[in-house]
Formats: structure tokens, C-alpha cells, sequence
């Protein structure tokens, strides 16, 4: 195999990542919890090796935030936007290993650095915030192999699979694409490599204990995954997933990672990279995931395509041309992913495009909304685990819910008659379970915005007809 050579390291790229962690450490604090957020904290105080619908890593790392400054939304989040600056590094080293030298890894750097979706990641503690960083890592290793033939990298990439493992089942589409890319275009005895197969038996150990907790508790994640896939969830949909392929890196960089696709797909020794993404995304449109899924392939491929381009700006109107488009572009990204507007007044079009910041505003004062309708002896029951984390980290009332793990976080006792229940905007379904169920309230989350809280009926309930043993499993849900 003949090596594509090694350029050296722009050190530059350094102070290009270190430019998005402040930004996003400066904003951090600004607007409030997400409802994922206060689902992770919630579940952190009851870790466990799985979740329904998730491994342990995201709540243990949210635990950890919360224990070393309680309640400090700065604190939280400092993960996320230190793993945007790696992902900003990882994006910059994937272009040196495909041959990019000073100029182009300066590039990538900038591109991924100004990215909406690197924006958005990286301002919130999620499963999706480590799970890019997850699968850069492991194209970055990946591409070190096809350029080296150095197989014993696979331990290494079996380590990080399996940490990636820990904390979303999703690198596992990764591994599809990249086998899916060596069936294709080869090197096809890769597959066969020893190395590669004790990779994958690490995957497998580390893993391990969160496959046993989920065969214990009869598979839930893959209900998730089925309302994911029939659409019932943010950004889920086989239209959305076309559409966010052309918008999330940013308008600018779909072109460079266009063209990135294209440059593999004429180069033998990488070309598996290629194919590793079209497997991916029409994994992603025959299953109905989410349109965000392969946004770190995006992310690589904008790396690799800074190579062709950089060789492309020459002269100075080319590059006065496109760092002008740059510049736009990450102006209208950051307006539209981080905390920028005040939050009593974020356009709608905002909330529109970016589902996410309408679910960071007003949870203190949806537990307000509740807390006055609320008799003393009286429990709530949430509809949903952002209600619920909110009651629980805002307010000493007793919150219960049948959604995903807060389930099994604890069922009502017997001796609670009288529910506040919120969230749920059927009267019919509660009367399932009570014999009364009045409107006493509505949710008012402060401000005039477009969320899932603001405006949801209040419910007092009375009259429970069973035992909360009998009705806890019909409030069930994922």
C-alpha cells in the first residue's frame, strides 16, 4: 500500500477550536435547562447500567457536572463545548490523513469551527454531544488505517466504539457504514484482520453490561426506536433527513463536504470512507431516523473535501469570496443555534428552525404554573420527563411519570388520592384512572413562545379507581 504523505501539524488549529468552546462556555448559562437535561440529571441520581432509552455515560457525566456545582448550567455544559473544540481538531487531523497540508487542515478547522450543527451540539449536555465526538475519533482512526495499513489501530478504535457504545447505540450505524464502505470498495481483508476482530470483541465487553441490563428488562431501547423511526420525535423523518444533510454543517461547508464525497470517491485507498457515508444515509432513510444521525460523517467529509478546495482558492477575489460566505454563514448559524436573542423575545424563527431553544426557556415558571394549583398532599404526575425533571429540580413537590425510565423511578403510594397531573391534553385518558378530572390551570412558561409546555392543561384528579400497582403500568410509555 503506498502512503499518502504525512504533512505537518498546523498548530493553529489549536486556537481555531479553542474560538467556538469559549464562545459556547460565555453562553452556556444563558436561557435554562433543556428538557434532555433535566431528564439526565434525573436520571443520574438513579444510575444504573441502562435507561430505557439509553446506556449510563450521558446521565453519569451530567451526575458529575451536577456534583461538582449543583444546579450550574456553565458547569453542565462545559463537556459539550470542549468535546465542539475536539470535534473542530479531530475534523482538521482527518484532512492531514487523507494528505491535507498547512492550508487545508487551517480549512477544515475554520469550516467545522463555524458550523451550525457544531453550534448546536455544543451547547447542550446530550447522548449526541458525546456520540459525535464518538464516531470522529473513530473515522479518524479509521482513515489512519486505510492510509497505513496499520491494523492494530483497530484495539484503539474497539476502546472508543465501545465507551461510543456506553452512551448511544448509534456508532453502531457508524460500524455498518464503515463495513458496509470495506465490502464496496475494500480493502476487504480488513474484515478478516485479527486485529480488527479482537477490536470488535473489546466493543463487545465494554459494552456488555448495559446488553445485559437491556435483555433483562426485554429490549425497551428498540421501542424507542420504533417511535423514532414511525416519526414521533424531533427531527425524525425520511424528508427532514434529506433536508438536513444540505443545512447542518452550514450552507458553505455542504459544498466543501460535497466535494469531499466526490474526491474519495476518486481516490482507491480512501474510497471506502465514501461508501461508508451512502450507507449510512440510506440506512438512515429505509430505518426513519433522525436527519441528524450522520451529521459527524458530514463533519469528517468536510475535513476531507477542505483538501480539493483549499487548492481551489487561489487568488484573491476566490478568497475574499468564500471567507465572505464563511462569515455569513456562521453569522446566521449562531443566531439561529445559540442563546444569542433575549429569551423573552427569541423569533419565531428560531424556534421554528432550531426545535431545541424553545426547550431550554421557561421551566422555572412552568413549575410556577404548577405549584399554584397544586393542594397540599397532592402529587404530579408529568406527561413527560422534561415536566418531571423540572418539578423535581425546581420544586419539593412529589413528581411521578410513566415516561421512559422515570417510570421506574418511583410509583405514587397508595395513600395519594388527590394528582395534579400536567401535560396530558385529553381529559378522556386521565378519566381512565379517575373518577374526577377538573382544568384548574394552564402552563404559562413566562414568555410568548412556541414550545410543548406553554399553554398545556392543568389537571386536578380525584377519585383514583384502582390501585396505583394496577394503573402505573397503562401510564407506561416511551
Amino acid at each position: 500500500m503506498t502512503q499518502v504523505a504525512l504533512a505537518p501539524l498546523n498548530r493553529w488549529i489549536w486556537v481555531v477550536a479553542a474560538v467556538p468552546t469559549a464562545i459556547l462556555l460565555a453562553l452556556a448559562g444563558r436561557y435554562g435547562y433543556h428538557r434532555d437535561e433535566l431528564y439526565f440529571l434525573l436520571c443520574g441520581k438513579h444510575l444504573n447500567w441502562g435507561f430505557v432509552d439509553q446506556p449510563p455515560l450521558t446521565p453519569a457525566i451530567a451526575r458529575a457536572m451536577d456534583t461538582i456545582a449543583p444546579d450550574n448550567l456553565t458547569v453542565l455544559r462545559t463537556p459539550s463545548a470542549l468535546i465542539a473544540g475536539a470535534c473542530v481538531v479531530l475534523c482538521a487531523l482527518i484532512a492531514r490523513e487523507v494528505g491535507g497540508g498547512w492550508g487545508a487542515q487551517l480549512l477544515a478547522a475554520v469550516l467545522v469551527a463555524t458550523s451550525g450543527g457544531v453550534f448546536a451540539f455544543g451547547h447542550l449536555l446530550s447522548t449526541t454531544t458525546v456520540d459525535v465526538v464518538i464516531w470522529l475519533v473513530v473515522l479518524w482512526l479509521f482513515v489512519r488505517v486505510l492510509r497505513t495499513g496499520d491494523t492494530r489501530l483497530a484495539l484503539l478504535i474497539g476502546v472508543v466504539a465501545g465507551i461510543g457504545l456506553l452512551n448511544k447505540y448509534l456508532i453502531g450505524l457508524l460500524a455498518i457504514g464503515l463495513v458496509g464502505g470495506l465490502l464496496i470498495a475494500g480493502p476487504r481483508r480488513l474484515l478478516r484482520d485479527r486485529w480488527v476482530v479482537i477490536g470488535v470483541l473489546i466493543a463487545l465487553v465494554l459494552v456488555s453490561p448495559n446488553l445485559v441490563w437491556q435483555a433483562a428488562h426485554g429490549f425497551p431501547q428498540l421501542d424507542v426506536a420504533g417511535e423514532i423511526a414511525s416519526g414521533d420525535s424531533s427531527y425524525a423523518g425520511r424528508p427532514v433527513a434529506v433536508v438536513l444533510q444540505l443545512v447542518l454543517v452550514s450552507p458553505i461547508a455542504t459544498a466543501v463536504w460535497v466535494t469531499g464525497l466526490v474526491w474519495l470517491f476518486r481516490r482507491a485507498q480512501f474510497r471506502a470512507l465514501a461508501w461508508a457515508w451512502v450507507v449510512v444515509f440510506a440506512v438512515l432513510l429505509i430505518g426513519g431516523g433522525k436527519g441528524y444521525y450522520d451529521v459527524p460523517l458530514l463533519l469528517a467529509l468536510t475535513g476531507v473535501g477542505s483538501v480539493p478546495v483549499v487548492g481551489w482558492l487561489t487568488g484573491a477575489a476566490r478568497r475574499a469570496a468564500f471567507a465572505s460566505a464563511v462569515v455569513l454563514c456562521a453569522c446566521v448559524d449562531a443566531f439561529l443555534m445559540l442563546p444569542l436573542a433575549p429569551a423573552s423575545s427569541v423569533p419565531d424563527a428560531v424556534v421554528a428552525i432550531n426545535y431545541d431553544a424553545g426547550e431550554t426557556i421557561g421551566w422555572p415558571a412552568v413549575v410556577e404554573s404548577i405549584e399554584k394549583v397544586t393542594p397540599p398532599g397532592a402529587v404530579v404526575l408529568a406527561n413527560n420527563y422534561g415536566e418531571a425533571g423540572a418539578v423535581a429540580r425546581y420544586s419539593g413537590l412529589p413528581v411521578f411519570s410513566g415516561h421512559m425510565s422515570v417510570a421506574d423511578f418511583g410509583v405514587p403510594p397508595e395513600s395519594a388520592s388527590t394528582v395534579v397531573a400536567v401535560g396530558f391534553e385529553d381529559p378522556a385518558y386521565l378519566r381512565r384512572f379517575f373518577g374526577s378530572v377538573e382544568r384548574v390551570g394552564s402552563v404559562d412558561v413566562g414568555v410568548d413562545i412556541d414550545n410543548e409546555e406553554n399553554g398545556e392543561p392543568i389537571w386536578l384528579c380525584r377519585n383514583r379507581q384502582g390501585s396505583w400497582g394496577s394503573i402505573w403500568p397503562q401510564l407506561r410509555r416511551v
